[in-house]
């Protein structure tokens, strides 16, 4: 009796050992192999770089009372008060306060609610 319960509980410990070892030595094949040059694994592209302080002045700037969207800015998430200024994105019409959308946008080059990229012929106008 008590060596068929031994047994009952010894089988699936061992395969359940059996199958942990033979995972981890696929893990370790895998992180392993090297790949020749031509089967080089894909890398990640480095985000294009912001937008200069002349590009940001080309945005457009309103009050916080002329947004549509809403007034929460999606970079503090504090509330444009009426008078405050704030940068449109165009495109997708999303407002900012100023200092936000300024340092936001020279990092990167896409809105921070929608991530829509700037189109570059907004700033091959000759807008101010």
């Amino acid at each position: 009796m008590i060596d068929s319960v031994l047994l009952a509980l010894f089988l699936p410990c061992l395969g359940m050992s059996a199958v942990f070892i033979v995972y981890m030595c696929l893990l370790w094949y895998a992180t392993t192999r090297h790949h020749p040059p031509g089967n080089a694994l894909p890398v990640k592209q480095v985000a294009d770089k912001g937008l200069s302080s002349l590009e940001l002045e080309k945005l457009p700037k309103i009050t916080g009372k002329e947004l549509v969207l809403g007034t929460e800015c999606a970079v503090c998430l504090d509330e444009i008060e009426g008078e405050q200024p704030a940068r449109l994105v165009p495109g997708c019409n999303h407002g900012f306060h100023v200092h936000c959308a300024d340092t936001w946008l020279s990092n990167h080059p896409l809105c921070p609610v929608c991530r829509t990229k700037l189109d570059p012929q907004i700033f091959s106008s000759n807008i101010p």
